[in-house]
Protein backbone atom coordinates (compact mmCIF):
# COMPACT_ATOMS: atom_id res chain seq x y z
CA UNK A 1 0.00 0.00 0.00
CA UNK A 2 2.79 2.63 0.58
CA UNK A 3 4.04 1.82 -2.83
CA UNK A 4 0.44 2.51 -4.16
CA UNK A 5 0.56 5.62 -2.09
CA UNK A 6 3.93 7.06 -3.23
CA UNK A 7 2.49 6.26 -6.86
CA UNK A 8 -0.55 8.65 -5.97
CA UNK A 9 1.95 11.57 -4.28
CA UNK A 10 4.15 11.03 -7.50
CA UNK A 11 1.56 11.93 -9.73
CA UNK A 12 0.52 15.23 -7.49
CA UNK A 13 3.57 16.65 -8.19
CA UNK A 14 4.36 15.62 -11.52
CA UNK A 15 2.59 15.21 -14.89
CA UNK A 16 0.74 12.07 -15.50
CA UNK A 17 0.78 11.99 -19.27
CA UNK A 18 4.70 13.27 -19.68
CA UNK A 19 6.38 12.08 -16.26
CA UNK A 20 7.84 15.48 -16.13
CA UNK A 21 7.08 18.58 -13.65
CA UNK A 22 7.13 22.18 -13.38
CA UNK A 23 7.76 22.96 -9.46
CA UNK A 24 8.18 26.54 -8.25
CA UNK A 25 10.12 26.63 -5.25
CA UNK A 26 9.39 29.16 -2.44
CA UNK A 27 11.71 28.31 0.68
CA UNK A 28 13.29 31.60 0.33
CA UNK A 29 11.81 33.23 3.27
CA UNK A 30 14.64 31.47 5.78
CA UNK A 31 17.84 31.91 3.52
CA UNK A 32 17.38 35.58 2.58
CA UNK A 33 13.82 37.07 3.90
CA UNK A 34 10.71 38.56 2.25
CA UNK A 35 11.80 38.80 -1.04
CA UNK A 36 9.85 40.99 -3.81
CA UNK A 37 7.60 38.23 -4.93
CA UNK A 38 6.97 36.38 -1.83
CA UNK A 39 5.62 39.07 0.49
CA UNK A 40 2.18 37.34 -0.14
CA UNK A 41 2.63 33.55 -0.53
CA UNK A 42 -1.08 32.82 -0.88
CA UNK A 43 -0.89 35.37 -3.67
CA UNK A 44 2.54 33.99 -4.66
CA UNK A 45 0.61 30.25 -4.86
CA UNK A 46 -2.26 31.34 -6.72
CA UNK A 47 -0.33 33.09 -9.33
CA UNK A 48 1.57 29.91 -10.52
CA UNK A 49 -1.29 27.65 -10.09
CA UNK A 50 -3.20 29.54 -12.15
CA UNK A 51 -0.23 28.96 -14.34
CA UNK A 52 -0.50 25.32 -14.83
CA UNK A 53 3.00 24.75 -12.25
CA UNK A 54 2.90 21.08 -11.01
CA UNK A 55 3.68 22.06 -7.53
CA UNK A 56 5.20 24.99 -5.01
CA UNK A 57 7.80 23.75 -2.37
CA UNK A 58 8.96 25.23 0.69
CA UNK A 59 9.16 25.32 4.37
CA UNK A 60 5.81 25.05 6.81
CA UNK A 61 5.20 27.91 6.38
CA UNK A 62 4.05 27.92 3.16
CA UNK A 63 0.93 26.25 3.69
CA UNK A 64 0.31 27.11 6.96
CA UNK A 65 0.49 30.87 5.91
CA UNK A 66 -0.08 30.83 2.31
CA UNK A 67 -2.97 27.93 1.79
CA UNK A 68 -5.78 29.27 -0.51
CA UNK A 69 -8.91 27.30 -0.06
CA UNK A 70 -9.88 28.50 -3.44
CA UNK A 71 -8.28 28.63 -7.21
CA UNK A 72 -6.22 25.25 -8.65
CA UNK A 73 -5.01 22.72 -7.16
CA UNK A 74 -1.71 22.05 -6.84
CA UNK A 75 0.72 19.53 -5.48
CA UNK A 76 2.98 20.77 -2.66
CA UNK A 77 6.60 19.63 -1.20
CA UNK A 78 7.96 20.78 1.99
CA UNK A 79 11.20 21.12 2.22
CA UNK A 80 13.57 20.14 5.21
CA UNK A 81 16.72 21.56 5.56
CA UNK A 82 17.58 25.03 5.88
CA UNK A 83 20.36 28.16 6.85
CA UNK A 84 20.32 31.89 6.66
CA UNK A 85 22.42 34.11 4.76
CA UNK A 86 23.47 35.55 7.95
CA UNK A 87 24.90 32.28 9.51
CA UNK A 88 29.13 32.33 9.70
CA UNK A 89 28.28 29.03 7.72
CA UNK A 90 25.55 29.12 5.15
CA UNK A 91 26.58 26.59 3.40
CA UNK A 92 25.43 24.00 6.23
CA UNK A 93 22.27 22.75 6.14
CA UNK A 94 20.53 21.53 9.08
CA UNK A 95 17.17 19.27 8.97
CA UNK A 96 14.30 21.45 10.36
CA UNK A 97 11.53 19.30 9.66
CA UNK A 98 10.20 15.67 9.34
CA UNK A 99 8.79 13.03 7.08
CA UNK A 100 6.08 12.49 9.53
CA UNK A 101 5.08 16.06 10.19
CA UNK A 102 5.38 16.56 6.23
CA UNK A 103 2.60 14.11 6.01
CA UNK A 104 0.80 15.88 8.77
CA UNK A 105 0.84 18.83 6.80
CA UNK A 106 -0.45 17.06 3.75
CA UNK A 107 2.75 17.19 1.88
CA UNK A 108 2.69 15.04 -1.78
CA UNK A 109 6.51 15.26 -1.34
CA UNK A 110 9.58 16.37 0.79
CA UNK A 111 12.92 17.86 -0.19
CA UNK A 112 16.14 18.29 1.32
CA UNK A 113 19.06 20.40 0.35
CA UNK A 114 23.24 19.21 0.27
CA UNK A 115 26.01 21.00 -0.90
CA UNK A 116 28.24 18.36 -2.24
CA UNK A 117 32.02 19.69 -1.19
CA UNK A 118 31.04 21.80 1.27
CA UNK A 119 33.25 21.43 4.95
CA UNK A 120 30.24 19.91 6.29
CA UNK A 121 29.45 17.15 3.68
CA UNK A 122 29.76 14.32 5.74
CA UNK A 123 26.95 15.87 8.58
CA UNK A 124 24.49 16.45 5.35
CA UNK A 125 24.99 13.16 3.58
CA UNK A 126 24.13 11.29 7.06
CA UNK A 127 20.78 13.52 6.87
CA UNK A 128 19.99 12.66 3.82
CA UNK A 129 20.94 9.14 3.94
CA UNK A 130 18.23 8.87 7.03
CA UNK A 131 15.81 11.19 5.35
CA UNK A 132 15.77 8.79 2.55
CA UNK A 133 15.39 6.01 4.72
CA UNK A 134 12.08 7.82 5.87
CA UNK A 135 10.68 8.50 3.04
CA UNK A 136 10.91 5.05 2.02
CA UNK A 137 8.67 3.92 4.72
CA UNK A 138 6.29 6.33 4.62
CA UNK A 139 5.80 6.16 0.39
CA UNK A 140 7.08 9.83 0.11
CA UNK A 141 8.78 10.73 -2.90
CA UNK A 142 11.87 12.77 -1.92
CA UNK A 143 13.83 16.09 -3.99
CA UNK A 144 17.26 16.12 -3.66
CA UNK A 145 18.84 19.46 -4.65
CA UNK A 146 22.32 18.62 -5.00
CA UNK A 147 24.66 21.21 -5.38
CA UNK A 148 28.47 21.67 -5.88
CA UNK A 149 29.26 23.73 -3.53
CA UNK A 150 32.22 24.78 -1.49
CA UNK A 151 36.11 25.90 -0.84
CA UNK A 152 37.53 23.78 -3.36
CA UNK A 153 34.56 24.34 -6.12
CA UNK A 154 35.60 26.94 -8.33
CA UNK A 155 32.42 26.50 -10.82
CA UNK A 156 29.30 25.38 -9.70
CA UNK A 157 28.50 24.25 -13.88
CA UNK A 158 31.68 22.10 -14.66
CA UNK A 159 29.94 19.34 -15.56
CA UNK A 160 32.35 16.92 -14.09
CA UNK A 161 31.19 18.10 -10.75
CA UNK A 162 27.76 18.28 -11.58
CA UNK A 163 27.90 14.63 -12.58
CA UNK A 164 29.10 14.13 -9.44
CA UNK A 165 26.74 15.79 -7.04
CA UNK A 166 23.50 14.65 -9.46
CA UNK A 167 24.73 10.54 -9.16
CA UNK A 168 25.22 11.31 -5.23
CA UNK A 169 21.59 11.85 -5.27
CA UNK A 170 20.59 9.20 -7.08
CA UNK A 171 22.45 6.83 -5.51
CA UNK A 172 21.54 7.94 -1.99
CA UNK A 173 17.86 7.56 -2.94
CA UNK A 174 16.80 10.95 -4.20
CA UNK A 175 13.20 10.22 -6.54
CA UNK A 176 14.68 13.62 -8.55
CA UNK A 177 17.75 15.24 -8.06
CA UNK A 178 17.67 18.83 -8.79
CA UNK A 179 21.15 20.62 -10.08
CA UNK A 180 22.71 23.26 -11.84
CA UNK A 181 22.32 23.21 -15.64
CA UNK A 182 26.10 23.07 -16.89
CA UNK A 183 25.28 25.70 -20.05
CA UNK A 184 24.84 23.49 -22.68
CA UNK A 185 22.50 20.60 -23.67
CA UNK A 186 25.82 18.30 -24.44
CA UNK A 187 27.41 18.61 -21.55
CA UNK A 188 24.34 18.03 -19.51
CA UNK A 189 23.29 15.32 -21.38
CA UNK A 190 25.90 13.32 -19.56
CA UNK A 191 24.95 14.47 -16.23
CA UNK A 192 21.52 13.38 -17.19
CA UNK A 193 23.27 10.01 -18.74
CA UNK A 194 25.05 9.52 -15.63
CA UNK A 195 21.63 10.20 -12.94
CA UNK A 196 19.52 7.18 -13.11
CA UNK A 197 17.01 9.06 -11.47
CA UNK A 198 15.08 11.99 -13.06
CA UNK A 199 16.91 15.15 -13.42
CA UNK A 200 15.27 18.55 -12.68
CA UNK A 201 17.61 21.76 -13.10
CA UNK A 202 17.93 25.12 -11.00
CA UNK A 203 17.37 28.69 -11.90
CA UNK A 204 19.60 29.64 -10.10
CA UNK A 205 20.28 33.81 -10.33
CA UNK A 206 17.65 36.24 -11.74
CA UNK A 207 18.03 36.07 -15.29
CA UNK A 208 16.32 37.69 -18.31
CA UNK A 209 13.32 35.33 -19.29
CA UNK A 210 14.86 34.52 -22.96
CA UNK A 211 18.19 33.79 -21.22
CA UNK A 212 15.57 31.62 -18.94
CA UNK A 213 13.84 30.42 -21.53
CA UNK A 214 17.13 28.72 -23.55
CA UNK A 215 18.13 27.28 -20.57
CA UNK A 216 14.88 25.15 -19.95
CA UNK A 217 14.77 24.29 -23.77
CA UNK A 218 18.29 23.27 -23.29
CA UNK A 219 18.09 20.83 -20.49
CA UNK A 220 14.48 19.40 -22.06
CA UNK A 221 17.12 18.40 -25.42
CA UNK A 222 19.28 16.89 -22.84
CA UNK A 223 17.03 14.54 -21.31
CA UNK A 224 15.93 16.72 -18.26
CA UNK A 225 12.44 15.69 -16.76
CA UNK A 226 11.63 19.27 -15.93
CA UNK A 227 12.31 22.15 -14.16
CA UNK A 228 12.39 23.75 -10.27
CA UNK A 229 12.83 27.50 -10.81
CA UNK A 230 11.65 30.08 -7.99
CA UNK A 231 13.12 33.69 -8.29
CA UNK A 232 13.14 33.75 -11.98
CA UNK A 233 9.14 32.64 -11.40
CA UNK A 234 8.22 34.67 -8.82
CA UNK A 235 9.73 37.77 -9.83
CA UNK A 236 8.48 37.97 -12.97
CA UNK A 237 6.17 40.83 -14.00
CA UNK A 238 3.77 38.29 -15.05
CA UNK A 239 4.09 34.59 -13.28
CA UNK A 240 0.97 33.66 -14.49
CA UNK A 241 1.79 33.74 -17.76
CA UNK A 242 5.66 32.77 -17.16
CA UNK A 243 4.29 29.38 -15.65
CA UNK A 244 1.97 28.99 -18.86
CA UNK A 245 5.21 29.34 -21.13
CA UNK A 246 7.46 27.10 -19.00
CA UNK A 247 4.76 24.40 -19.01
CA UNK A 248 4.92 24.63 -22.93
CA UNK A 249 8.22 24.13 -22.92
CA UNK A 250 8.67 21.03 -20.43
CA UNK A 251 5.37 19.55 -21.23
CA UNK A 252 5.11 20.51 -24.94
CA UNK A 253 8.58 20.45 -26.30
CA UNK A 254 7.63 23.95 -27.31
CA UNK A 255 10.87 26.05 -28.25
CA UNK A 256 12.72 29.19 -26.22
CA UNK A 257 11.00 31.23 -29.18
CA UNK A 258 7.73 29.89 -29.27
CA UNK A 259 7.45 30.22 -25.54
CA UNK A 260 8.68 33.75 -25.57
CA UNK A 261 5.71 34.35 -28.42
CA UNK A 262 3.45 32.70 -26.00
CA UNK A 263 4.44 34.54 -23.05
CA UNK A 264 3.98 37.98 -24.94
CA UNK A 265 0.80 37.27 -26.34
CA UNK A 266 -0.91 36.65 -22.95
CA UNK A 267 1.27 38.98 -21.14
CA UNK A 268 -0.73 41.56 -23.70
CA UNK A 269 -3.78 39.81 -23.61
Amino acid sequence: MLNIGKAIRMERIMDRNTGKTVIVPMDHGVTVGPIPGLINLTEAVNQVAEGGANAVLGHIGLPKFGHRNRGKDIGLILHLSASTALSPRPNKKVIVNTVENALRFGADGVSIHINIGSYNEPEMLEDFGRIAVECSYWGMPLIAMMYPRGRNVENDKDVEMVKLAARAGAELGADFVKTNYTGDPDSFAKVVEGCPAPVLIAGGSKATTEEMFKTIEGAMQAGARGLSIGRNVFQHKNPTAFVKAACALVHENKTAKEALEMLEELSNG
